[in-house]
């Protein structure tokens, strides 16, 4: 995956930096695997979640989701970018957190030490038809 620049360095760290707050807060007791994301708006916002895993791992809400849930019940609908922090390096969306973000016009990705366009994690998303 190539790295594109997102500017300015303030922000990429101010978003990261809130994926990691939201990561505290993670409710992991099966995986012992806390992930935290936030998503920045289109307009600027800043919507985080968290990891909220359940007995029944079906019912289990990824960070990513959580953010977009959060962002879409505060009236937003645009993703600009999405970072991600889990506890070990590196924490890419999963295939389901992908598809959620490519129905929001999601960018650009955000992990430790990465920073890529969207569109090479899910080069041909499936999205609603305009």
């Amino acid at each position: 995956m190539s790295t594109m620049s997102m500017a300015p360095t303030l922000g990429r760290n101010m978003l990261l930096d809130a994926a990691r707050a939201a990561a505290r807060h993670a409710y992991a007791p099966y995986s012992n695997f806390a992930v935290g994301a936030a998503v920045l708006t289109s307009t600027g916002q800043i919507f985080t979640g968290c990891n909220v895993e359940n007995a029944a791992y079906g019912s289990t809400l990824c960070a990513e989701r959580g953010a977009v849930m959060a962002m879409v019940a505060a009236g937003f609908r645009e993703i600009d970018t999405v970072a991600v922090i889990g506890p070990d390096g590196p924490c890419w969306p999963c295939g389901a957190c992908r598809q959620v973000l490519a129905e929001f016009g999601c960018r650009r990705v955000l992990v430790e030490g990465h920073e890529v366009a969207f569109a090479e994690l899910l080069p041909h998303a499936f999205g609603p038809t305009p």
